[in-house]
């Protein structure tokens, strides 16, 4: 059994990562005002690949493992590539802390998606909990009203693209460690960004000083955030560190809020408790039926 310390040390793990890549929204988005967003994400993309790759050196981790070529890792492939895609393009070109709330959404599309693909038993009440936290996605979103805008969609792309991966990950090999999935990971974001340099049409800028300084403070903090994710996950148990997963919400929101100047109303803050509390209801309800039911799953 893990003990309270090991997940105080797991929680505090998992709060370090979410500020990692809460910081890494917010150096992408400055970087994207300054250079073409296709550049941006191969940038980024090689920085992560060269970082990883050498982290994977230092620690004898096999890079050229079969498991890579595996079909679920050409599927979390895919939706990594569309996930970072439409999310840079999210945070680049709509409020950072209004992509950050969708994203939150990501855990209850991956509880939905886990049911309807790999046959998981969801019941009613978690099901409930998933149409709550899409009614939050959609408060956030504001369709119909007059300061909605379609750009708001590449968030909930992004988020899509995110659950896919999330779940593709699930059945990736596990001779696959953390250094390996983060190095091939880093090469899908090389990759949407060359598909997208085809849209974009854009030729290649030389970065100045401080462009290369929030591209490099980009990869470092978000190779920090996903080692940290990793070690929050493998420090403590799942049920009490991953509710420590929406902290990013209020770093990404206090950022957007003091580095872009973003609003905050009431129906933003509305829409974002329904999304945490529909995904900490559902991490709930999980638990409890997984530690009630040794012989049958009840009604959940």
């Amino acid at each position: 059994m893990v003990s309270d310390r090991a997940n105080l040390i797991g929680s505090l793990w998992m709060v370090g990562a979410m500020a990692g890549f809460a910081v890494e929204d917010a150096f992408l988005k400055a970087a994207s005002t300054e250079l073409p967003k296709a550049q941006v994400l191969v940038m980024f993309g090689l920085g992560g690949v060269l970082l990883f790759g050498a982290l994977a050196l230092a620690s004898g981790t096999r890079l050229l493992d079969p498991g890579v070529l595996s079909r679920p890792m050409r599927v979390r492939a895919v939706f990594e590539v569309s996930g970072r895609l439409f999310y840079l393009l999210a945070i680049a070109l709509t409020p950072l802390s209004a992509a950050t709330a969708i994203l939150q959404a990501t855990p209850v599309v991956v509880v939905a998606g886990a049911a309807l693909v790999f046959g998981e038993t969801v019941g009613w009440r978690r099901w409930s909990a998933i149409i709550v936290g899409l009614v939050g996605v959609l408060i956030v979103l504001r369709p119909g009203a007059e300061s909605f805008s379609p750009l708001s969609l590449l968030a909930v792309l992004g988020m899509l693209g995110f659950a896919g991966r999330d779940l593709a990950s699930r059945a990736a090999p596990a001779s696959l460690g953390t250094y390996a999935l983060g190095f091939y990971g880093f090469w899908a974001i090389v990759v949407a960004g060359a598909l997208y340099a085809l849209w974009e049409q854009a030729g290649f800028v030389w970065p100045g000083a401080v462009i290369w300084a929030q591209i490099t403070g980009a990869v470092c903090f978000g190779v920090f955030a996903y080692g940290a994710l990793m070690r929050a996950m493998r420090t403590g148990e799942v049920s009490a560190v991953t509710p420590f997963r929406y902290s990013r919400l209020l770093f990404g929101v206090g950022l957007g809020v003091l580095l872009f100047g973003e609003s905050v109303d009431r129906q933003m803050l509305l829409g974002c408790g329904l999304i945490v509390l529909s995904g900490l209801y559902i991490m709930w309800r999980g638990g409890r039926v997984r530690n009630t039911a040794p012989e049958f799953e009840p009604p959940s």
